[in-house]
């Protein structure tokens, strides 16, 4: 009886550690590469999951805030997928540089140029310059629509509120940051210097996203083989210890 208890344990163990290990489920998000600071420019990655086993990811559209509308939005090209920029006609003209500037992106659309977009167990991320953000907002909404190869259409359009659980299927939300000490956000009184700069962010930071997920994929796989290792030691114990009691 004790020795297959401690089978049983150890399977536990090996089965518990293995489901710590499992990735959570994940949804579309927005974050900043760097800082987003009130009223100056930043490069934000569109992170979209495939969640599905048996299906890809094959087009995504963001609606940009039209509460809050940016005067600059140029994404950066992606291989294998064809973008469009979508802009609609303000009804309060914004002034950027001087100028008046009458209508803004409203929204940006990622199709995939072949059937095979983002496959199961990958994901993607769809960078984006964006400009001048807010100086009254802490914080932008960007509703998004993720269809799959079967047609199957996500609607990540709930917007999370504060104090409450997450939604199931949560807007991406960015925060932004206050501005510099001086009162000056970075970019904010040069655009075009300021998109060469996100430019180089956005190489850089393409190759550390790419080591920080090969760091996060090698401890998920060495937790599960440790979780492994735990039960099959636990099971072996148990039957080696049923083999010495019957031998006795």
């Amino acid at each position: 009886m004790k020795a297959s208890r401690i089978a049983a344990v150890g399977a536990v163990a090996g089965v518990a550690v293995l489901t710590l290990s499992a990735p959570a489920i994940a949804h579309v998000s927005v974050q900043p590469e760097g800082e987003a600071a009130k009223g100056g420019y930043a490069v934000v990655d569109f992170k979209v999951p495939n969640e599905r086993d048996n299906a890809s990811t094959t087009k995504l559209e963001v609606t940009f805030p039209t509460d809050h509308p940016l005067a600059s939005v140029m994404p950066q090209p992606v291989d294998g997928w064809d973008i469009k920029v979508t802009k609609s006609t303000l009804d309060k003209p914004l002034e950027m540089h001087g100028k008046k500037i009458d209508e803004a992106v409203t929204k940006v659309t990622w199709t995939a140029a072949d059937d095979d977009g983002i496959e199961p167990g990958f994901f993607q991320k769809f960078p984006v310059s964006v400009g001048t953000l807010p100086e009254d907002a802490d914080e932008l909404v960007f509703k998004a629509l993720q269809t799959y190869s079967n047609k199957e259409v996500v609607r990540w359009i709930e917007v999370p509120q504060e104090g409450q659980e997450e939604p199931d299927f949560p807007a991406p939300v960015l925060a932004l940051a206050e501005a510099s000490a001086d009162g000056h956000a970075h970019g904010a009184s040069d655009g075009e210097a300021d998109d060469a700069k996100a430019d180089e962010t956005t190489e850089n930071a393409s190759a550390e996203t790419g080591s920080d997920a090969d760091s996060t994929d090698t401890t998920a796989r060495v937790l599960g083989i440790v979780g492994i290792v735990v039960g099959a030691a636990g099971v072996a114990y148990g039957v080696l210890a049923g083999r010495r009691r019957a031998d006795a």
